[in-house]
């Protein structure tokens, strides 16, 4: 048995098909109310499947008030990473209370033992799942399904994107009304390079990226695949005209950065309402890294202000 590819400090395939993920910190959940303002559980979406997901709820003065729903997609290149990572559960609790709403993260199935569009499956599950678990599951009693939002970082920026496109197109899941999208250094690709992946000293992340691609895509198909390559999504106009509006959000020292300010620009052209917000400095999912700095607390505002816009 032999190693095929290698992300270091992620993930190791080897040539029977076997994944090896390193294991990170993680966190509990717990379904008493925390110090930080809100609680946790663990709730199954798919026992089959298998796909879980974790549920956040505020601590709230006003016990009679509907909240928004935040519905959210870890990254990780489609290949690792979960929920229960530290940094995730630390930044979305966090941002169940500084937003003031319920915030449901979702564990999908993972590449390249799953490759897509089983997370795009999963992530659509999560959904159907919400629409129907809302009136019996009392962590969801306050769950104002007419204001629910998408948002994911890296590739689960790119999961919000094709995860929208599906509920457009099949004009499903009518009890959950998406009124907003909010992917963060959302992960596209495409065969063309770009200025950025074409400069020199990137080859590594050039390499990292493609990759990742290789392992999660369908098997023969390339990055100007629609899934990867945002501008061969086939859409009719009138579609369009029903993408939610979006705001993308980039940080100035990622390499995905350009990706992020094409994608933006592309909605724009389609005549989706879009808004494109940098963070200065930053570095690819800052708000997993480093969940309690001052960039990340802004962040965390920026989104709240979004979905209270509604």
């Amino acid at each position: 048995m032999s190693l095929v590819a290698d992300f270091p400090g992620y993930f190791q395939v080897f040539s029977d098909g076997s994944v090896k993920r390193y294991e990170r910190e993680t966190a509990p959940a717990s379904i008493d109310s925390s110090s930080n303002g809100y609680k946790s559980k663990d709730v199954i979406i798919s026992s089959t499947k298998p796909i879980s997901a974790r549920i956040f709820l505020p601590d709230t003065l006003d016990s009679s008030s509907h909240l928004p729903v935040l519905v959210y997609f870890h990254g990780g290149g489609f290949c690792a990473v979960s929920t229960t990572w530290l940094g995730h559960h630390t930044f979305l609790g966090d941002f169940a209370v500084a937003s003031q709403s319920i915030v449901l993260s979702v564990d999908y199935r993972l590449a390249p033992e799953n490759r897509l569009p089983i997370a795009y499956d999963d992530c659509y599950s999560s959904l159907e799942w919400l629409s129907c678990q809302a009136s019996s599951d009392p962590w969801l009693d306050r769950a104002d399904l007419s204001r629910v939002f998408l948002s994911g970082d890296s590739s689960g920026g790119n999961i919000v994107h094709n995860v929208a496109l599906r509920t457009i197109q099949e004009q499903s899941c009518d009890q959950v009304k998406i009124k907003g999208l909010l992917p963060i250094h959302p992960f596209f690709g495409s065969q063309e390079r770009t200025e950025k992946e074409r400069a020199s000293g990137e080859a590594e992340n050039v390499a990292k990226t493609d990759l990742l691609w290789k392992l999660s895509l369908p098997e023969g198909s390339n990055r100007d695949h629609p899934w990867c390559n945002f501008e061969k999504a086939e859409l009719s106009r009138a579609e369009w005209s029903r993408y939610p509006p979006v705001v993308v959000y980039v940080a100035g020292s990622d390499f995905l950065k350009e990706r992020g300010v094409m994608y933006a620009a592309f909605l724009e052209k389609k005549g989706v309402e879009v808004k494109l917000v940098e963070a200065e400095g930053e570095v690819h999912v800052y708000h997993v890294l480093h969940p309690e700095s001052k960039a990340t607390r802004l962040l965390q505002k920026q989104m709240s202000e979004f979905i209270h816009n509604f």
